[in-house]
């Protein structure tokens, strides 16, 4: 039984070396495959709604709750959210929704495209979050996974879209918005 102990302890000890993880963390194919390997379970679950929700939970409550803190914000009233999972008209899964009572031309498209702020979220932990925590295995992988799941539901909906494309105002008010900023800053 010592013996196993003693695998075990160096197996440990071997895959949280810096300098064997070290290349591994730098290594973007590793990292894309950890992402497959991640999604492709994801997606495995997919067979039963209830599976399906249960991993989705994390992810689909920050995407709800980037809609309800912005439409909150600009005033489009918020005035449900649902984290239950339900089927859609065109047999889809719906895993989460956000109801707004004042959807208008200022803020339909920010309320709707709200998820895109993760994107800020996933940025920040990458740039100053991940070289401050101390690097093991474990924690790599926990890294990659947060990631993941921040990253992929910043990706708004085919609803999303579709609710921020209702309002051509809007859409001219902030196309203008975004070419002066980008203009301005670049």
């Amino acid at each position: 039984m010592n013996f196993i102990g003693e695998i075990l302890y160096d197996f440990n000890k071997m895959i949280n070396d810096p300098d064997i993880l070290l290349p591994l963390v730098n290594n973007r194919f590793i990292m894309i495959l950890l992402v497959i390997v991640l999604l492709h379970l994801k997606y495995k679950t997919y067979s039963s709604m209830w599976a399906s929700a249960l991993v989705n939970i994390p992810g689909t409550l920050l995407h709800e709750f980037m809609h309800f803190i912005v439409g909150l914000v600009l005033n489009a009233q918020p005035s449900n959210f649902c984290l239950v999972p339900r089927k859609g008209a065109d047999g889809t899964y719906v895993m989460g929704s956000v109801g707004f009572r004042n959807i208008t031309f200022y803020n339909a498209i920010p309320s709707a495209l709200a998820p895109l702020l993760l994107l800020f979220v996933g940025f920040y932990l990458n740039r100053y979050w991940l070289p401050r925590i101390n690097l093991t295995a474990i924690n790599y992988v926990g890294y990659v996974f947060l990631q993941t799941i921040i990253i992929e539901n910043a990706m708004p909906s085919s609803t999303d879209f579709r609710v921020a494309g209702k309002y051509f105002l809007g859409i001219i008010i902030y196309l203008i918005l975004f070419v002066f900023l980008f203009a301005f800053f670049f």
